[in-house]
């Protein structure tokens, strides 16, 4: 396979952009692919070209990040500014914030390098990752902050709630919710997951933003559990 001969699109908000060898397709508040007029947003912000034989997403940015992962959630990726990843799984998916806003897309690739092997069904679901479980409590936060991207039929846009709105979606105190918060955040930064907890001038909208791409990409969460936000609230502490 080369990127001569692989045909690649850009999936966003049910409509297709195809992607052409040697026609780079650039993401962003005034690229090929305009994904909205967010003033957080750069200009130029994400590419999909190819180099070397390769298709490759490359971060054009200077400030803001992406989540990139492959269709299982067994591979994720923080894309910084400045950096690139090869495209070498059929289906590969794409989180980013910008403000208050998370975007989703996804890049197919017909003649992908590698094929991921698909978990179990009897893994689907599961608040496990490696030696660490989550309360259900604190799967009820992930979802509620992921509640809208999880609502929404196709890639495209969703808004990330404010602790005070998501903590009342749950039926709690701001204080419960941000105490929970920190316990989601300090565990997956002791798993390794970056932007999460213990970094310098990271805003409090940013971790969010954060936990909500990881959440998504890793499969943490999924449609079915949006029903655990219409259950009662507990009463437990952490």
């Amino acid at each position: 396979m080369s990127a001569r001969s692989a045909s690649v699109t850009v999936e966003f908000c049910g409509e297709s952009h195809p992607v052409s060898a040697g026609e780079p397709l650039v993401i962003g508040r005034e690229g090929r692919l305009t994904i909205d007029d967010n003033p957080y947003l750069h200009r130029h912000f994400l590419q999909v070209g190819d180099q070397a034989s390769l298709w490759w997403l490359t971060n054009l940015g200077s400030r803001l990040t992406a989540t990139v992962a492959d269709e299982q959630g067994m591979l994720q990726a923080w894309l910084a500014p400045g950096a690139r990843l090869p495209l070498v799984f059929d289906r590969t998916f794409v989180w980013f914030t910008a403000g208050g806003t998370t975007y989703e897309f996804e890049i197919v690739l017909d003649d992908p390098l590698f094929v991921p092997v698909a978990p179990t069904a009897s893994d689907a679901g599961r608040t496990t990752i490696g030696r660490m479980t989550f309360t259900p409590d604190q799967k009820r936060l992930i979802v509620a902050l992921c509640e809208q991207m999880l609502r929404r039929g196709t890639r495209g846009a969703g808004g990330i709630p404010t602790s005070a709105q998501a903590a009342a979606r749950l039926g709690w105190q701001l204080t419960r919710f941000n105490r929970k918060l920190d316990n989601v955040c300090q565990k997956l930064a002791r798993a390794g997951i970056r932007g999460l907890h213990g970094e310098p001038g990271r805003l409090a909208v940013n971790r969010r933003a954060r936990l909500v791409e990881y959440a998504l990409a890793a499969r943490l969460v999924e449609h079915a559990d949006l029903t655990m936000l219409d259950g009662s609230t507990s009463s437990r502490g952490l």
